[in-house]
């Protein structure tokens, strides 16, 4: 049985029903999922999970959130080198740079993105919701 992580970062809910919808993909696709915040994983645990799913809201000038979330990502990439992850999150302007910078920045750490990252405005609608179960689905099969 696959072992997801979907850890993330949420400041007003919205990356955290986006997170929430990721798990129950993986779940109804057999998997074993098990929501993380940001400040609760290291890179210590990513050897126990088969897949990780990442969620962070763009912040500031479209970037990852600064305090926790970087710092634990920076921390966690040199584990992740060939091990299938997804990213996801949530954004109120811009046009998605940040989630090209961080695919990029994953890629570089040696990552395998196993599905196309998903994004939404604000609170996620439910195609939003609906993309998000189907990253976890992938993420169960990866």
């Amino acid at each position: 049985m696959s072992k997801i992580a979907v850890v993330y970062w949420s400041s007003t809910g919205n990356t955290e029903a986006m997170a929430q919808q990721v798990a129950a993909g993986a779940e109804a696709a057999g998997a074993e999922s098990s929501l993380i915040q940001a400040a609760e994983f290291d890179a210590g645990q990513a050897a126990a999970y088969t897949a990780i799913a990442f969620g962070c809201p763009a912040m500031g000038c479209e970037q990852l959130e600064d305090a926790e979330f970087e710092p634990m990502f920076s921390a966690v990439a040199p584990a992740l080198a060939g091990k299938p992850i997804a990213l996801f999150g949530s954004y109120g302007w811009g046009d998605g740079e940040w989630m090209r910078s961080w695919e990029e920045t994953a890629r570089s750490a040696g990552a395998a993105l196993a599905a196309e990252s998903v994004i939404c405005c604000e609170s996620p609608d439910d195609d939003a919701q609906a993309a998000c179960r189907a990253l976890g689905e992938t993420l169960a099969k990866a």
